[in-house]
């Protein structure tokens, strides 16, 4: 039989049993498969129409919706937390929750106020064991004497930088573990800015007290600092009231 025959008859058998018409079919199947893939894979132009018709949507409805109600139903739920948890767990929530709240931070915001936050705390938190106790209008502590000064970081006579940096100290004359500094900088003569690095993990919260709390709120709303002084002093009041064994 010559080679044309014999391939005549190959073809004649194929055709009489389907398996031409079940190659074809698997074939056509695969190549159906492979055009959906390409069309409604990751990278498919279908795939994208669908992602962006959604994206409308979503955006349109988030962006219209009202999430107040949220935020009360989160203040009840840490609320009620506080209620019935460690001192340590109730420190880190309740400043958590108070990092959370909107208070809002102005745009600028000027050292003689944050010298009166300084005074607030230390207000609450001298260390009153060594101060005398006057009893003119009822027993209350004597005034201790608080300071804020600006120091300004000098440049090196052969830098060409164009940042300057400055410290803000807060002291408190009578109690001198509750002073302490920030750090604050500028580019030309673009405004101050807060550098302060403040830790503000999980694990630090319950260290952070209030006055820490509100510089951390400053520094996360990117507000500007105005010097719009450079010293200032002040006479504070504890809160602490002496105990009724004074005389």
């Amino acid at each position: 039989m010559s080679i044309e025959n014999a391939i005549k008859d190959v073809i004649s058998e194929s055709l009489e049993s389907g398996m031409i018409e079940r190659l074809v079919a698997e074939n056509l199947e695969k190549g159906i498969n492979k055009s959906l893939e390409n069309l409604l894979g990751s990278y498919g132009d279908v795939t994208k129409i669908i992602e962006g018709k959604i994206k409308d949507v979503m955006v349109k409805q988030l962006e219209g919706y009202d999430f107040s109600e949220y935020l009360v139903k989160l203040d009840c739920v840490l609320t009620e937390i506080l209620k019935e948890t460690s001192f340590d767990n109730k420190k880190i929530l309740g400043n958590f929750k108070e990092l959370m709240a909107e208070t809002e931070i102005p745009k600028v915001v000027k050292l003689s106020g944050i010298f009166k936050e300084f005074n607030k705390f230390v207000a609450e938190k001298v260390d009153t064991s060594e101060l005398e106790v006057n009893f003119d209008d009822g027993p209350s502590y004597e005034l201790v004497n608080t300071t804020m000064t600006v120091e300004y970081e000098e440049k090196p006579s052969w830098s060409s930088s164009n940042f300057q940096y400055a410290k803000v100290i807060f002291e408190c004359e009578e109690d001198e573990n509750i002073n302490f500094f920030i750090s604050i900088s500028k580019f030309m003569e673009y405004p101050w800015s807060l550098s302060v690095a403040i830790d503000s993990s999980i694990e630090s919260l319950r260290y952070l007290d209030d006055l820490k709390i509100y510089l951390l709120k400053i520094k996360q709303s990117g507000a500007k600092i105005e010097i719009d002084s450079e010293y200032l002093e002040d006479e504070v009041s504890p809160e602490e009231e002496p105990e009724a064994t004074y005389e």
